[in-house]
């Protein structure tokens, strides 16, 4: 069966004819064969690494009206169903062997699911072209990389894909055991505007057992570009088999002292300052969201998975965020989803300059005042709007970097969340272990009154990883203890809060954020002393006085240190305290996570004993390290 379709010359033109037979891989093969006859597309279009091909897939999401041409540089515009905005959490589903249930995790039966899928993906790409496109999740070369094969019908989601990664056709032709992860998608029925309309049909399940993701009636990235955030649920699996990290990391260069780079990752949840760190115009960027960690000769060696961005759009202006700015108003290759677009020109959100009051977007034809069908004001872009570029438009993109095919080694782990009240501005953890339980697995981030109507709601995030998690987090936490226990040299790891505040303002301004990593730099070379408080180690007065100097022109005070990095113990013990109780609950918890928080509990209370509830960071000078 599986020659008779591949050899089918009502499929395949000559050219295609010709692309398929190059392929030997037997896996492969009857991966494709099987979603042909399953989906019935009337051509199917192999995509490969020649720049034709990235041409044509372009051309041709705009002559069908997937993608629409702006009136400046090689820029474009897609629109998603209005209800079609974000990742589908309900009918986002983990397939497990019988349904077994997992904590935090929406699960359904493999067989029953896979079965329910596939009967809404019968004969869903007739009178369409499947398109196949082939992939590296790394660098091409590197022993770091996994291979991917995307399934599609839209050519929307192919050229999103051939922006934020590297194409990789050639490695298939040459390899033909290669073992890779499949995504098969179709975005089903499309309304006059080219969008999804069988919303109450969207899917997106994941295959663990098959490294399979597949997703219908969806034609929103999240949902539907299978490199990203569907891969990613599929490697943390692997990574947990295989005793390796794959994180939902930043990868950045912090320069140093001379010609010193030292690479750190960083996880933090949306609206947190992820991108806005690893995008400061002084540092270097490799990624701003996927990598891969492993153990190479005992240094933990990190990769960035993708070659692009696809990025939040809301709230970016020339002021704030300089080389995001610049990126997208380059001549490189721009995609602007469910942006307002007006008199050819894209707007959004929070951009800094005025907004027209007409034009179209994710609704359709705009008007400022404009309501949605459940009465809510329709903004001029939607706040998950985005920009997709490759990494090549920002001028801070570290090259050698993004392309070492044995990873850069990873000096510091940073983790951070959206606190008013309680973690300091940095803090850097006492050991791994440490950092690993009460840092990175006690990420919470509070909402606010623009999310949801109601401020400082805290929720847990461990790791960042909460919406993408496909395992079990108890053996997740595992794995990354296990992990820092075979390394013969461990990253320092580091906790940061952008968002204290008193009195309803911030401790802290936007641009004080490459101080704390400064500072961090200097930590991971013995460079720069420390205070010893229960929950780690804080910058010295000093030290910081001097880095503000050196990097803001500014003047740092007693008043300002005394603020951000005091001692707030009762908070500390209540956070702590509601981790150790979200923990307790899961079976497969490490012991190690309880008796670290507990360790920090217990060394909170004595602080407190001697030094009361709150303690100010002058009183502990003498215990610098």
């Amino acid at each position: 069966m599986k020659s008779s379709v591949i050899s089918d010359r009502n499929l395949f033109a000559p050219s295609e004819m010709s692309k398929i037979q190059m392929l030997k891989n037997d896996d492969l093969l009857d991966f494709i064969s099987h979603f042909i006859q399953l989906m019935e597309p009337s051509s199917v279009f192999i995509v490969t690494d020649s720049q034709q091909d990235y041409e044509y897939v372009r051309r041709k999401a705009i002559e069908l009206g997937e993608e629409r041409s702006l009136s400046f540089l090689n820029h474009t515009y897609h629109f998603d169903n209005y209800y079609d905005q974000a990742r589908d959490k309900e009918n986002t589903k983990v397939l497990t062997t019988h349904g077994e249930k997992l904590p935090f995790i929406n699960t359904a039966d493999r067989n029953e699911a896979i079965k329910e899928i596939e009967g809404l993906m019968k004969g869903i790409m007739r009178g369409r072209t499947m398109l196949i496109g082939f992939f590296s999740l790394g660098p091409r070369e590197s022993p770091l990389s996994i291979k991917g094969v995307q399934i599609t019908d839209s050519y929307y989601v192919m050229h999103s894909e051939m922006i934020l990664y590297r194409r990789d056709y050639d490695y298939f032709v040459k390899h033909p055991q290669a073992t890779f992860l499949k995504f098969v998608h179709s975005q089903g029925e499309v309304d006059s505007r080219k969008v999804s309309k069988n919303l109450k049909e969207r899917r997106v399940y994941f295959d663990l057992e098959g490294n399979t993701s597949l997703s219908v009636n969806t034609q929103y990235a999240g949902n539907t570009v299978g490199l990203k955030k569907l891969a990613f649920r599929i490697t943390i699996a692997n990574a947990l088999r295989e005793g390796w990290l794959s994180e939902h990391m930043f990868l950045m260069g912090v320069n140093g002292k001379g010609n010193r780079v030292s690479y750190f990752t960083g996880a933090f949840p949306s609206g947190c300052g992820k991108t806005s760190t690893c995008t400061i115009p002084s540092e270097r960027l490799v990624g701003d969201d996927l990598v891969f960690i492993k153990n190479d000769n005992g240094i933990a060696k990190a990769i960035n998975v993708e070659s692009g961005v696809f990025g939040i759009i809301d709230g970016v202006n020339a002021v704030d965020d300089v080389t995001i700015w610049e990126a997208i108003h380059s001549d490189n290759e721009v995609i602007f989803s469910n942006v307002l677009v007006s008199e050819g020109k894209p707007y959004w959100n929070g951009m800094g300059t005025p907004i027209p009051d007409k034009g179209e977007n994710h609704s359709g034809e705009w008007r400022r005042g404009n309501k949605d069908a459940e009465g809510k004001e329709i903004t001029p872009s939607h706040k998950n709007a985005r920009f997709t570029v490759s990494l090549d438009a920002f001028r801070t993109l570290d090259k050698r970097a993004l392309e070492e095919k044995n990873g850069v080694p990873v000096k510091g782990i940073i983790y951070g969340g959206r606190d008013s009240d309680t973690w300091p501005p940095v803090c850097e953890s006492l050991n791994w272990n440490h950092g690993v339980i009460n840092k990175g697995a006690s990420i919470e981030s509070e909402t606010t009154a623009a999310s949801l109507g109601k401020t400082g709601v805290r929720t847990f995030n461990a790791m960042s990883i909460m919406e993408f998690l496909s395992v079990d987090l108890g053996k997740y936490l595992n794995n990354y203890l296990e992990f820092g226990s075979k390394l013969k040299s461990k990253p320092r790891i580091f906790a940061v809060n952008y968002f204290l505040s008193e009195g309803g303002k911030y401790l802290n301004e936007k641009t004080d954020k490459v101080v704390w990593l400064k500072w961090m730099e200097k930590r991971v070379h013995g460079e720069a002393d420390a205070i010893l408080t229960p929950i780690g180690y804080v910058p010295r007065f000093a030290d910081l006085v001097q880095l503000f100097r050196e990097m803001l022109g500014k003047e740092y005070t007693r008043g300002e240190y005394e603020k951000q990095f005091k001692v707030r113990i009762s908070k500390l013990i209540q956070k702590d305290e509601r981790i150790k109780e979200i923990y307790s609950g899961i079976s497969t918890t490490p012991r190690d996570v309880i008796e670290e928080l507990d360790a920090e509990i217990g060394r909170l209370r004595e602080f407190s004993k001697k030094y009361g509830e709150e303690v100010s960071p002058f009183s502990l000078q003498e215990e610098s390290i």
